[in-house]
């Protein structure tokens, strides 16, 4: 017998039923507050996404914290130098578990136009990264595109695959 079969059938229509598990994916992937990084120009785009036109706040994902310890997704948004690598690590590990990382912009992806520069570097080098987004610089649809998917991966963790060394790709 399910739990579901002990509901009166009047209330089926009312009553929703499911595991703590389940609700809490919910709850996570439906309001990710997200830390902004901005390093370059992708902080723009990343601005104008929560900016009224694009309205990133329609998903839930408005609160931009400016603090590590209130947020769970990390963007790094730009372009990533040596310079800047241990402050960026140093807000990573301060962040609470469950933690993402999004790289925003060809040059936080793998280096972009200044890819054999001396000081640049991808941020796979620096901070696990659960999802790239391409573009110099990407447009705001594909930001809200890209938490999109991250509320899909945090809700389905059986959608998203492991691949080497900690990347995380989603289908």
């Amino acid at each position: 017998m399910e739990v579901v079969d002990i509901v009166p059938p009047m209330l089926k229509d009312n009553v929703v039923v499911t595991t703590v598990d389940e609700f809490f994916k919910w709850a996570r992937g439906s309001s990710i507050w997200p830390m902004s990084s901005g390093l370059a120009c992708c902080a723009i785009e990343m601005m104008s996404a929560a900016a009224a036109r694009y309205d990133l706040a329609r998903f839930g994902y408005e609160v931009f914290r400016a603090s590590p310890r209130q947020s769970d997704l990390l963007i790094v948004a730009g372009t990533l130098t040596k310079k800047m690598a241990p402050p960026l690590k140093r807000l990573y590990e301060q962040m609470p578990e469950p933690k993402y990382v999004m790289a925003m912009g060809n040059c936080a992806c793998g280096g972009g136009g200044f890819s054999d520069s001396y000081s640049v570097i991808p941020a796979d080098q620096v901070v696990p990264v659960d999802i790239y987004l391409p573009g110099c610089p990407p447009r705001p649809e594909a930001l809200i595109d890209a938490m999109l998917k991250i509320k899909k991966m945090i809700q389905h963790p059986e959608v998203a695959k492991v691949v080497e060394d900690d990347k995380v790709c989603t289908e």
